[in-house]
């Protein structure tokens, strides 16, 4: 739905609270798409949520939620009647209802897991972490058996009424339950009636074990181009599968976290005018004070070189063109790379292909830029040695940019650090120190000082 249709429905809805039509309101919502129903309803006030949501229907109660940022989908739930819960919940998808009962305190959270119709699975799936291929399955899929027929399975999918997303390739085990094939729709239903499914199967199987990382499981998924992915444990019995909308949440989340890291901050758990002033202070002062103490480099060493910007006071009309070029390389670098890695396109075995070919577009970006730097210098300043000590500078502090930024993510990954923290403001503040200590040093030579 557009924005402006959004808005119009928002206002709708907070005119028939205003006049305490709750059954307007309900209405409304309920004839909206989930994604929208989740819009429309985080943006009401608490008192509005808390009053309204019991009055929608159980099932579209349950999408609200599911859609939902979990810290906002628990605030909402620990203010409902356990009953009202009870019954939302029961509607919720297996992994989305542990997610949920994660988040609340475990006592309600127990009353309510009594209250469950699948009260057994969802238990089973809180206790994995959320982060892990146990934490993001679903218990909520059919598994066929390596004896049935095409026409036993078609069958089963019937009696199953399943989501149109998980269907479109099913699972094929043995009688211990084991993981042992899988098979599409499309093969079912071409394939003659009597036909063994155990013949129709493909044994090559992907699949992932209970505590594989979630960042993992997307990039399986999106390598092979699967549409599910099911996940087992030791023994490699089937536990659950991981579908498509799962992948893409995880898509989503992971890069607004790196995104947020690039800045050097925190991640916000929830959306942005959602979160406290306080919360966000807070997750963005640590990296924002370790960046003010480390930018002190950057004044010990233009302390040290005093005497030669006494004596050379032209020095310093290039400070901010030089250290501005070398961070800005240096960001442009790391960038690359942490996309690299995340793609799979590099990792730490390629260090010295990888240093080598960002030194050669160091030494590129260098031989144009100190060009240009130098024609602006002369016409500046009119001397030639300061204009000679401004492009060789900037060549080099560039060579060096490029080489250090090649190289931070992927030791940064190496032992174990999110490369995305050793981007933008790190890698900027550490080319202002050398940067500048690259420039005077190359002063001193040239201009004698």
């Amino acid at each position: 739905m557009e924005q402006a249709v959004l808005e119009q429905t928002l206002a709708r809805v907070r005119d028939a609270l205003e006049s305490n039509d709750l059954a307007t309101a309900t209405s409304i919502i309920e004839a909206l798409r989930p994604a929208d129903q989740a819009d429309i309803f985080s943006d009401l006030d608490d008192n509005q949520q808390a009053s309204l949501l019991p009055r929608i229907n159980p099932a579209d109660a349950a999408d609200i939620i599911e859609e939902m940022y979990d810290q906002d989908a628990a605030e909402i739930a620990v203010q409902l009647p356990l009953s009202v819960l009870t019954r939302i919940v029961n509607e919720m998808e297996p992994d989305e209802a542990a997610d949920l009962l994660d988040d609340l305190p475990p006592d309600q959270a127990e009353i309510i897991l009594a209250g469950l119709k699948a009260g057994q699975k969802v238990k089973s799936l809180i206790s994995y972490p959320d982060d892990t291929a146990g934490g993001l399955m679903t218990t909520s899929f059919l598994a066929l058996q390596r004896r049935w027929t095409a026409e036993q399975c078609i069958e089963a999918i019937r009696a199953w009424h399943p989501e149109d997303e998980t269907i479109y390739y099913l699972f094929v085990t043995d009688r211990l339950n084991r993981l042992v094939g899988v098979v599409s729709l499309r093969q079912l239903i071409v394939a003659p009636p009597k036909t063994p499914v155990g013949e129709l199967m493909d044994p090559d199987v992907i699949y992932v074990t209970v505590d594989t990382d979630q960042e993992d499981c997307a990039e399986l998924m999106q390598r092979y181009d699967l549409l599910s992915l099911p996940v087992v444990d030791e023994n490699r019995v089937l536990l659950g599968i991981i579908t498509i909308d799962d992948l893409v949440d995880v898509i989503q989340a992971e890069a607004s976290e790196d995104i947020q890291r690039l800045g050097g901050a925190e991640p916000l758990d929830r959306a942005y005018l959602d979160t406290g002033i306080l919360t966000i202070t807070r997750k963005r002062i640590g990296w924002l004070l370790l960046l003010f103490i480390t930018a002190t480099l950057t004044g010990y060493v233009m302390d040290s070189f005093q005497e030669e910007l006494q004596t050379a006071v032209a020095l310093a009309i290039f400070i901010p063109m030089l250290i501005g070029t070398g961070g800005n390389a240096g960001s442009q670098t790391t960038a690359t790379i942490i996309r690299a890695l995340a793609v799979g396109d590099i990792d730490w075995g390629d260090a010295l292909k990888v240093w080598w070919h960002e030194v050669n577009v160091g030494a590129t970006l260098g031989v144009v830029m100190a060009a240009i730097a130098f024609l602006l210098a002369l016409t500046w300043v009119s001397s030639f040695e300061i204009a000679l000590t401004v492009a060789v500078s900037i060549m080099i502090i560039l060579l060096w940019a490029t080489g250090v930024g090649s190289l931070l993510p992927l030791v940064a990954s190496r032992i174990g650090i999110d490369p995305t923290v050793v981007s933008g403001p790190v890698m900027s503040t550490l080319v202002d120190a050398t940067g500048l200590f690259i420039y005077f040093s190359v002063a001193r030579m040239i201009l004698k000082l």
